[in-house]
């Protein structure tokens, strides 16, 4: 049986603006931004603030939320939980330790929403900018096309349509799955997260909805029923650990 991990991070820019990127990370941010920029009046703090968070090497990761599917006496179920908070480091230190301890020996499979473009790269880079080991299941070096153990909701749907994207939020609306964007959405994080007081809590709870989607669009591409609303369970990670995948 696979035990999958459905997993979703949020980033934002490294710093709050530009002025406080290092001399060499400015030069090296202004040349991406004459990549980046539609509009000759964006200036490159604007670029900064809007677009460095989906670049690992201007961005940090600040949430991940993992959703593991089980089969309790209540049903099926899906126990999330989240690592967060302000120091990056330790937040991937908890992630790791999750995969590398608690779920050592385990056949762990990661779902993500264009992971393998997104999240699951961005995820080593993070980790290897903070002096840490890759997790061997998120590892794609020297291996082959089936030994890697990604799965990614955009491209199951894509059917081999390369040129296809779709995004998670119209996937959960063709299968009539609640929306996670009821509160912000992805252009918002940042904002959110340097502009409100806590409003690391607010991008928490929106992670989460996501891995609550994402597995509720699983569900459906591998035409399975969907999981009440009362399914889902925030629990603390010892809970979640001791639990497998049934799918």
């Amino acid at each position: 049986m696979k035990q999958i991990i459905f997993l979703d991070i949020e980033t934002v820019p490294f710093s709050n603006n530009y002025d406080a990127l290092s001399d060499r990370l400015k030069s090296n941010w202004s040349r991406k931004a004459n990549y980046l920029r539609t509009d000759a009046f964006d200036s490159d703090n604007d670029l900064y603030t809007t677009k460095a968070g989906i670049f690992a090497e201007f961005g940090r990761i600040v949430c991940i939320s993992v959703g593991i599917l089980v089969l309790s006496e209540a049903g099926k179920q899906v126990r999330i939980k989240s690592f967060f908070g302000h120091n990056e480091k330790q937040l991937l230190l908890e992630f790791t330790d999750l995969i590398n301890t608690k779920m050592k020996g385990k056949d762990i499979f990661f779902c993500a929403h264009n992971g393998k473009e997104f999240d699951f790269p961005y995820l080593c880079r993070r980790l290897l900018i903070n002096r840490l080991n890759i997790p061997e299941v998120l590892n794609i070096s020297n291996k082959k096309p089936w030994e890697i153990k990604h799965l990614d909701t955009l491209e199951m749907w894509k059917f081999g349509d390369y040129k296809h994207y779709t995004s998670l939020d119209l996937l959960a609306a063709v299968f009539e799955i609640p929306t996670s964007k009821d509160d912000i959405d992805g252009s918002q994080v940042a904002s959110v997260y340097y502009g409100e007081e806590n409003g690391i809590e607010r991008v928490k709870k929106y992670c989460e909805k996501d891995v609550a989607v994402l597995a509720q669009v699983y569900l459906s591409l591998t035409s399975q029923e969907h999981i009440p609303d009362d399914g889902f369970v925030f629990v603390l990670l010892a809970l979640v650990i001791q639990y497998g995948i049934q799918v």
